[in-house]
């Protein structure tokens, strides 16, 4: 039994790209050519179109002189399982937010005094928040989720630049009333 556990060992395969010094280990070349090697490009399957009219070409039946070009075939639209799903919980973000910067722009009263309140330095950070995150999903968002985002900060903004510019102004006028 004791000789069992000493023959059992494992192989360590050091698969990092880079060795110490920085430069591309030559093992790393080698795995990665006989990768591609392996791998079947799609162009070569036996059964796509641009296989097809690689044969008739070889063969001779294709009707257009020798000399013309294989042109690709037509890349297909995205499958329906690469195209991102609606993400409730990313709406529910989205509107967190917005509802939270719409009550500092004045658009709801405080609960507790009724009145308006507005901080539009608080809006700004929020509405820069849903830029933020905007940015950061760019491209994967479904499109129901990119809209209401697009929708949402595009009126957020609109509102912060009228709610800035009446605060210059009532700024002024009280300026203006101080003499």
């Amino acid at each position: 039994m004791a000789d069992a556990k000493q023959e059992e060992s494992f192989k360590v395969i050091d698969r990092r790209l880079f060795n110490n010094e920085g430069e591309i280990r030559d093992e790393a070349v080698r795995e990665e050519r006989r990768k591609q090697e392996t791998e079947p490009h799609p162009a070569s399957a036996p059964n796509s179109p641009a296989a097809g009219a690689q044969k008739r070409e070889a063969s001779g039946t294709t009707g257009k002189p020798a000399s013309s070009k294989i042109e690709p075939a037509p890349q297909a639209p995205p499958a329906e399982a690469e195209l991102p799903k609606p993400s409730r919980a990313i709406e529910m973000l989205i509107n967190f937010l917005a509802q939270n910067a719409a009550m500092l722009l004045g658009a709801y009263p405080d609960p507790r005094s009724g009145q308006a309140m507005v901080d539009l330095d608080g809006a700004r950070e929020l509405i820069d928040m849903l830029d933020a995150l905007r940015e950061a999903t760019r491209g994967n968002l479904a499109a129901d989720n990119e809209r209401l985002l697009l929708d949402v900060l595009g009126s957020l903004k609109l509102s912060f630049m009228e709610m800035t510019k009446a605060a210059a102004k009532a700024m002024q006028e009280k300026a203006k009333a101080r003499p």
